[in-house]
């Protein structure tokens, strides 16, 4: 079982990694052959990003692949890049829920959050709650959803992108904080939007991006983003803080991990090439048109950062009454 205390390993190994000098130490490093870079879904979002990142990681590497590895809900790429020679080759693309969720959501891991060093967050993105035409169209706000749906129970559903994700588990906490029998429907990938539209089921809860532009478009309704602040990509749909449920808020971070044994001088190679990489206009532009936005912080702080966020969602899922996986 994974403890807290494996999540103080990677915590101290970050504070070792934010000396200074970085910078002067990283880029005197040489170039590698080739490099990769390994996802754990078939092509998305998760995919893109790190595709948009890797072409503007100029001085790393001569060559950098991305490399898709779908499977056990991405567990066969964390495992892959955990027994990786740990060289600065071989490095793992992913949303922190591989490391402070799944711990409480499956039984065994073949991999613990100590087996890998966190190198850097690159961006965030809110969830965002959109309703259908399965809700009568007077319904514009999640106040009224939530009436609706306790008015409602045998059609009070949501589609997520799977059982035992962060979104699933948002989900959960909205029924359970707003009093009401919130029914999850997990699909995979963005089924669920498809669904959503011919009023399968009531409301998604979805990255920003999966159904912006249905949204922009009118076809759907967004009723709340999880974020700490409006999006700039839909500034116009409330918090769920302003809606009244601080407690849902949150945001799914991705960043970049190599194995736990990798040299401390390439590690900085790495973060320094990921940072130089955000500061460009192609990355900047591209996030863009993916609604995510560029937010990177010091490794330190990333590896505080799933220390943290380890213990939120053990709460999470606690709270939720649900039952680990195999």
């Amino acid at each position: 079982m994974i403890t807290r205390r494996d999540l103080l390993t990677v915590s101290a190994a970050g504070v070792a990694f934010s000396a200074a000098g970085l910078v002067q130490r990283a880029v005197a490093q040489p170039l590698a052959r080739t490099a990769h870079i390994l996802t754990g879904f078939t092509p998305g979002l998760q995919d893109a990003l790190a595709r948009l990142i890797a072409g503007q990681m100029n001085g790393y590497a001569e060559t950098i692949v991305v490399e898709t590895r779908p499977g056990a809900a991405g567990r066969v790429a964390v495992e892959a890049v955990k027994t990786a020679d740990a060289d600065g080759t071989v490095m793992l693309f992913a949303p922190l829920g591989f490391m402070m969720l799944f711990p409480h959501v499956y039984k065994t891991l073949r991999y613990a959050p100590r087996d890998f060093t966190p190198v850097s967050t690159v961006a965030s993105t809110p969830t965002l709650l959109t309703v259908g035409p399965k809700v009568p169209g007077d319904v514009r706000n999640l106040a009224d959803f939530v009436s609706w749906c306790r008015a409602n129970p045998r059609h009070a559903t949501y589609g997520t992108a799977g059982a035992g994700t962060t979104l699933h588990f948002l989900g959960a906490m909205l029924g359970r904080t707003a009093g009401f029998e919130f029914l999850h429907v997990p699909y995979q990938g963005n089924g669920s939007i498809q669904d959503l539209l011919k009023g399968e089921i009531a409301s998604t809860v979805m990255p920003i991006g999966s159904s912006m532009g249905l949204v922009r478009s009118e076809d759907l309704r967004a009723l709340a983003t999880t974020g700490p602040r409006r999006s700039p990509f839909l500034p116009d749909v409330p918090t769920v803080a302003e809606a009244g449920y601080p407690s849902l808020e949150d945001v799914t971070w991705y960043g970049f991990f190599v194995p736990a044994k990798t040299p401390t001088n390439i590690v900085e190679k790495l973060n320094v090439a990921i940072q130089t990489a955000l500061r460009t206009d192609e990355v900047k532009f591209g996030m863009a048109g993916l609604a995510v936005e560029p937010d990177a912080i010091a490794m330190s702080d990333f590896a505080r950062l799933i220390v943290s966020e380890f213990d939120r969602w053990k709460a999470i899922v606690q709270a939720t009454g649900f039952v680990p996986t195999d």
